[in-house]
């Protein structure tokens, strides 16, 4: 069995999580950003129960206000996705998970990007099939006066991202978007369309995923390469986090130059990493700066 896939329908694990969920308080008092990262839990909680069945998602869901409004699953790629609704707060949220085969769509080297009709801009076209299909299933279940928020984990987030362009372009309220771990969608131009999104990507250090396709510095007057959007927080040890944005965010790929996606550093993707990362900022979330030891000095004279 693939090692996310097994990673994941752990059920042990999961009780485990919906018990962190209820132990840990979710009404931080602590001042600086602990309120952050109490609002990042539960979109990680929120993208990590896409993984399971109905009935674990209810219980999930009806923690935080939730009712599960629809759910399904796209055929043929193990990426299922659900659409949840507070009449309360009057609030929707679609959650999308990532797919077992997270290896060979990393690796694949068609990362071409396309114009896409809804949203005016060229994004990954497997990406966007899939927020096609997903955008397809729900929209006949939002409610137009509600706020709607969405969230992913790999390519789920990714599908995430999307699907909130998609609600954009529609004049739908979007809310804001927490993704964990996922890859880039668009090219510059793109981004900066959407830049007005409240877009916040959670990433792991070692993490390659959301770096993948890497960025060479050489092509950073090219427009149409991948770009990320939004807010980048980079989960570093214990409490520490850093904060990184636009170029700075995209010179991160730079610290893997010289890696491949493998089996071993793709236990740093894993949702329950981020989960565990996040825990202990709950209490106390501390921002550093972000080491990057690369020279664009250095690399252009090894290109030379």
């Amino acid at each position: 069995m693939n090692l996310l896939l097994k990673h994941f329908v752990c059920g042990r694990v999961f009780s485990v999580l919906l018990a962190t969920w209820l132990i840990l308080p979710l009404s931080v008092e602590a001042a600086g950003d602990t309120d952050r990262f109490k609002n990042l839990r539960d979109y990680a909680l929120l993208a990590e129960v896409a993984y399971r069945d109905r009935a674990e998602i209810d219980q999930a869901l009806a923690l935080q206000g939730y009712r599960l409004t629809t759910h399904g699953q796209l055929p043929g790629y193990g990426v299922s996705y659900y659409l949840a609704t507070n009449d309360t707060e009057k609030q929707q949220l679609i959650a999308v998970r990532g797919t077992s085969n997270i290896e060979n769509a990393m690796v694949d080297v068609a990362f071409q990007l396309l114009p896409n009709k809804h949203t005016g801009i060229k994004l990954h076209q497997g990406f966007a099939l899939s927020a096609d299909y997903i955008y397809q299933k729900v929209k006949d279940h939002l409610i137009r006066d509600y706020a709607i928020s969405t969230t992913g984990h790999s390519l789920g987030g990714a599908a995430a991202l999307i699907l909130a362009m998609y609600l954009d372009a529609d004049s739908y309220d979007v809310n804001e978007v927490v993704t964990f771990g996922q890859p880039k969608v668009t090219n510059i131009s793109g981004s900066r369309k959407f830049a007005h999104l409240d877009v916040t990507r959670v990433v792991m250090p070692r993490d390659m995923v959301p770096l993948v396709p890497p960025l060479d510095p050489m092509d950073l007057m090219n427009m149409d390469i991948y770009w990320h959007i939004g807010t980048e927080i980079v989960l570093q040890e214990g409490s520490d986090y850093s904060e990184l944005e636009g170029v700075d965010s995209m010179m991160r790929a730079t610290d893997f130059m010289n890696e491949m996606v493998t089996t071993k550093n793709l236990q740093h993707h894993y949702m329950t990493v981020y989960i565990n990362s996040i825990t202990p900022k709950l209490v106390n979330a501390k921002k550093v700066p972000y080491q990057n030891d690369f020279s664009i000095v250095d690399f252009l004279g090894k290109k030379q």
